[in-house]
């Protein structure tokens, strides 16, 4: 979120007394897209007053903009970056996320077994152990990560692989070969099967596509 330039529209307003539209766009790419798209629907309403952190930061983008301070559009763009997040929790707050990542990534139960696989994604994991991390059986384990996540734990930790492998292959020149024992694949045949399972292209393709396409502009859905 930038100020207009010599954006003077609020200087004037009075943020107790009179209707206050503030517009943000946050820039996803297409990974980070996919997973709040599988969560969130179009359009939700989150009343600041349930949240106070919230409340916090939508007065002191207010303040910013109307203020017109040196260094405001440097102090906009990073609380506008927290107002999404403050926005993002408070929804969170008030619903229950549908099965997904957002919901496996707030689940108390499960938190020991996610956080293994978040810190340590090349590790050749298995339910055993998992489940010993959250202090449950397997079957047990199994079923509740699968009612949270809307997936097996196992195919959480392959798709959470692919997009660090997605996030590599847009942000650096890393060989193939290199990604793929970074992320516990035996062989860059295997990373690069599993990738194109995910993606339905080659790492080299996909690195390729997204480095020539603008940021943020969506890869086109076959019909």
């Amino acid at each position: 979120m930038s100020p207009e330039e010599n954006f003077t529209g609020l200087s004037e307003a009075d943020p107790t007394t009179d209707d206050v539209v503030l517009g943000i766009a946050v820039g996803i790419n297409a990974a980070g897209q996919e997973l709040l798209l599988q969560t969130l629907p179009p359009v939700g309403v989150v009343r600041a007053s349930a949240s106070a952190p919230l409340r916090t930061i939508l007065d002191q983008v207010f303040d910013e903009v109307a203020g017109r301070r040196t260094g405001s559009a440097f102090a906009i763009r990073q609380y506008g970056q927290l107002l999404f997040l403050a926005v993002l929790r408070a929804y969170l707050d008030q619903m229950e996320a549908p099965p997904g990542w957002l919901r496996v990534l707030t689940d108390e139960r499960l938190r020991p077994a996610v956080a293994l696989m978040h810190n340590e994604p090349a590790a050749p994991w298995g339910l055993e152990e998992l489940a010993r991390s959250a202090a449950m059986s397997r079957s047990t384990f199994a079923r509740h990560f699968r009612a949270s996540a809307g997936m097996p734990p196992l195919t959480y930790l392959s798709r959470y692989r692919m997009l660090l492998a997605q996030r590599a292959l847009r942000q650096n020149g890393t060989r193939i070969g290199a990604l793929a024992a970074d992320l516990g694949y035996a062989s860059e045949a295997a990373f690069s099967n599993a990738f194109k399972r995910e993606t339905g292209e080659s790492p080299l393709r996909y690195r390729h596509r997204v480095r020539n396409e603008p940021y943020g502009r969506r890869r086109p859905t076959p019909a």
